[in-house]
């Protein structure tokens, strides 16, 4: 929109409903990377029930129900949106109504005019004043419910030792080491 060097004409044809709620100023998501300034969106007087997939943004404004999967982009549930449904983004921007459980990569946005029951797993997650949640908030991306969300590898129960416990992880290798004897004493 404000891009000096952008010579592309972009304009969207054959469309009755309202223009998407405007996006936030800063987009950090991947979409921002590819130079999209367009989300997709579900205008106010549309439903819809199933499952939904896509490699762009999405604005809702109006209902769905069922399964968002938009792993690499931001859903916006808009002021007049409302979504009952399991959701999976980079990035979920609230304004609106969640039923459902919201997972994101990168962060969510939880504003002012929200209304959410659910559980929320998110590394980063804001919570405006004036919003009403009803659910838990995990921010831990180790939890096993964050991992199979995402297809993220299990963290290894091995850590590597730090400096400080390398004497006393060698001693313990030293003791069960074949050929010694498992006690740990020199005779």
């Amino acid at each position: 929109m404000f891009h000096k060097r952008d010579t592309h004409n972009h304009e969207v044809r054959g469309s009755d409903t309202p223009a998407p709620a405007p996006a936030p100023a800063e987009s950090h998501g991947p979409s921002a990377a590819a130079g999209r300034s367009v989300a997709a969106s579900i205008g106010p007087s549309i439903s819809i029930q199933g499952e939904l997939r896509g490699e762009e943004d999405l604005v809702v404004e109006g209902k769905f129900k069922g399964t968002v999967q938009l792993k690499k982009n931001t859903l916006t549930v808009g002021a007049k949106g409302s979504i009952d449904a399991e959701v999976y983004a980079h990035t979920i921007l609230v304004d609106g109504t969640v039923n459902g459980d919201l997972y994101a990569s990168e962060r969510i946005s939880i504003r002012k005019t929200a209304r959410i029951t659910g559980n929320i797993f998110a590394p980063r997650i804001s919570l405006e004043d004036g919003a009403r949640f009803r659910g838990t908030i995990d921010m831990d991306t180790e939890n096993e419910a964050f991992r199979k969300a995402f297809g993220t590898p299990a963290a290894s129960s091995v850590k590597p030792a730090t400096p400080a416990e390398r004497p006393v992880a060698e001693a313990a290798r030293n003791a069960q080491a074949p050929g010694k004897s498992g006690s740990g004493t020199h005779g």
